[in-house]
């Protein structure tokens, strides 16, 4: 057991002993001191602490103090009825603090009780109300800036986590702190009342027992239990103080005490003022001249100090300034932090700003955090930080995407107009500026606020500038997706699974796959859109084909038909006929002939105007889809189906090609063509 666990236990059971037990003068003495000397260190502790977290057990402090000032109340008043003598500090405060005369003592007492029930208490206790129920309001707020900074790469996951940490652990201290001022409270009261019960009861006692009179008892057990009361009360008072101190403590970044001097001192003409007062009232007015003259001239002495100080402070941080920036530069590691490379950048003009900056209304970076939890829910990946960023080279409205430093793509909006597509069947066309949809390069024009209305009314699809950009930006990350899962991402996806799955993750990884080999599988499942959360089964499929085959290839196949529901799911309707076109058995039977094996992987070695035939047929055949409005879906065998879209990918980025085998048997298919060639 530790020493801090040893002592915090004798003192909670000394207060329990003292309700029950006797105790001499002299251990009462040496307790009262104690006490004494705690509040002291709690009070202090207060004021200079940096953070009311640093103070997080404060509220159990308070307890814990109560409970052992009340003890040795009960112990004093004991000695006091039961001896006269409760020992020397008891003795001393009602002499030398009350004055020895029970008038001037019980004055003071109740002067000291006033101010902390009045004052200090109640103060500290709608402050604890008030902290706690707007810390609880701000959680939220909070939060969601904890995850714009998060997504905008300012800070890291583990930063992010410690600031949602503490903002638990601010809710749960001023949550606890409102309580906890009752306790102080309480301790007041029952303060007060021991002492109107010690001096009744010795006022008897002292009647009774030896015999004085009523003025004479009065006299005797009131300074007594006067100097009981002013023991227990300074204390309990300095205890309150703490209290105060720590609720309505703002400063996080610097001590106490600089924080109050800085802002009370901090303003040279608020000096001269004041000064220049006090010396005007000390000529002007009866006042003691010399005196307020003298406190006058302090005040502008203090504040021409000050002036001069700040003077020589802001030319040295100029100078500072201007050397650290100048240090930087010449760091050789401010070479090697432009290596840097982020995974997903959005850059943007000056006039697109509005809607990235909170201040002025934009929720861009709120829809950047919803694009992130919304691929995560679709395709099973985590997105990596989005960064957003100005860049005044670019035009006012113009915004571009880069992925891994490179741009991917561009768009312009126009940041007060609004954006109508004709889905091809509105009413009345109305005019506008030409554009394109940048996502799916749809024509479209930008029409205005007062036309937004009139526009949907027609049947237009009308959109604001931030769903454009978000729309453009996911479409962009989907189709990257794939190349932007990390071998770090895999492994963090391995974790995820192991912790309620050990028995497989051991068994597959590395025994069986090294971790470069299923981020393969995962990216070309990914590439083709196809959701990777179900990981379960996607894992327990490598398993059991990785011992007859290490071929990422042919490993994505296995997988892809264990997740044939999911695929199902995502092309084909339930409960009604999807149109497709299937593959001539001839041209399967020629893809499966030209397949060459090497150890790198393989490849077909169909000549190019063969392969131009069979892409025409192609474009013919899903061409009949796209007239009737359908995907542009083609049916394969499972062993032709890896190669027949390998070949395709080049022509027809959004071809769906899948295999017999990846479609559910309550699926029902219509062919409307056939590719030959």
């Amino acid at each position: 057991m530790r020493k801090a666990d040893v002592g915090v236990a004798l003192y909670l059971l000394a207060a329990i002993i003292f309700f029950i037990v006797p105790i001499p003068n002299v251990l009462l003495d040496v307790m009262l001191a104690l006490n004494i000397s705690l509040a002291l260190v709690v009070l202090f502790n207060c004021l200079f602490v940096k953070e009311v977290l640093d103070m997080s057990f404060f509220p159990t402090l308070l307890l814990f103090t109560t409970i052992f000032r009340i003890s040795l109340n009960v112990s004093s008043t004991r000695l006091i009825l039961g001896t006269g003598d409760p020992g020397n500090v008891v003795a001393t405060f009602g002499a030398f603090v009350g004055g020895d005369d029970i008038v001037i003592g019980t004055i003071v007492f109740i002067i000291l009780v006033i101010i902390q029930f009045v004052v200090i208490n109640k103060g500290s206790e709608r402050v604890s109300e008030v902290t706690a129920r707007f810390t609880l309001d701000a959680m939220p707020g909070k939060q969601m800036a904890i995850d714009a900074d998060l997504n905008t790469g300012a800070i890291d996951d583990r930063e992010a986590r410690n600031r949602r940490d503490k903002i638990q652990a601010e809710s749960a201290f001023f949550g606890s702190m409102d309580g906890a001022t009752k306790y102080v409270k309480g301790d007041a009261s029952a303060g007060l009342l021991i002492t109107a019960v010690n001096l009744i009861g010795g006022t008897i006692m002292g009647m009774t027992r030896e015999g004085l009179e009523a003025v004479e008892a009065l006299q005797k057990y009131g300074v007594l239990t006067i100097g009981d009361g002013l023991a227990s009360q300074m204390p309990s008072l300095m205890i309150s103080l703490a209290t105060g101190i720590l609720v309505t403590k703002a400063s996080k970044e610097a001590d106490f005490s600089d924080v109050l001097v800085s802002q009370l001192f901090g303003i040279p003409k608020v000096l001269y003022l004041v000064g220049m007062t006090l010396v005007f009232l000390g000529i002007t007015t009866p006042l003691n001249t010399a005196l307020f003259i003298a406190f006058g001239l302090v005040y502008i002495i203090v504040g021409r100090v000050m002036d001069r100080s700040m003077a020589v402070e802001a030319i040295e941080e100029e100078s500072t300034q201007a050397e650290e920036e100048a240090e930087e530069i010449r760091k050789p590691e401010n070479v090697v932090s432009l290596l840097q490379v982020d995974p997903i950048e959005l850059e943007f003009g000056y006039g697109i700003i509005p809607l990235a900056d909170v201040n002025q209304g934009g929720d861009l970076l709120d829809r950047v955090v919803m694009i992130r939890r919304q691929i995560a829910l679709e395709l099973g990946t985590v997105v990596p930080i989005i960064r957003l960023r100005d860049n005044i080279q670019l035009n006012p409205n113009q915004y571009i995407i880069k992925i891994k430093g490179i741009q991917i793509t561009e768009g312009e909006i126009l940041f007060d107009h609004y954006m109508a597509m004709n889905p091809g069947y509105v009413e009345e066309e109305i005019t506008g500026i030409p554009t394109f949809e940048p996502s799916f390069h749809l024509p479209a024009i930008w029409i205005t606020e007062s036309q937004r209305e009139r526009a949907e009314s027609l049947g237009y699809t009308v959109v604001d500038p931030p769903s454009i950009i978000a729309t453009h930006l996911t479409e962009v990350i989907r189709s990257h997706i794939a190349e932007l899962l990390t071998r770090q991402d895999v492994q963090n996806l391995i974790d995820n699974v192991k912790e309620s799955n050990p028995v497989l993750i051991d068994d597959l990884v590395p025994k069986l796959l090294g971790i470069g080999e299923i981020q393969k599988v995962l990216q070309n499942l990914l590439s083709e859109g196809i959701s990777i959360r179900d990981l379960l089964t996607i894992f327990e499929t490598l398993a059991d084909h990785a011992t007859t085959s290490r071929d990422t290839d042919v490993l994505t196949e296995y997988t892809r038909q264990s997740l044939k529901r999911a695929i199902s799911n995502r092309y084909f309707m339930p409960n009604e006929a999807t149109s497709v076109v299937t593959l001539d058995p001839n041209i399967e039977q020629e893809i499966m002939s030209s397949v060459k094996q090497t150890e790198q992987g393989a490849y077909l070695t169909i000549d190019p105007e063969r392969t131009k035939l069979i892409m025409a047929s192609v474009e013919t055949e899903i061409a009949k889809l796209e007239n009737l409005g359908k995907n542009p879906i083609i049916v394969t065998s499972p062993i032709v189906r890896m190669y027949f879209k390998k070949m395709t990918e080049e022509y027809f980025k959004d071809l769906i090609v899948v295999s017999y085998n990846e479609i559910d048997s309550n699926v029902e298919l219509q062919s409307v063509g056939m590719v030959t060639a």
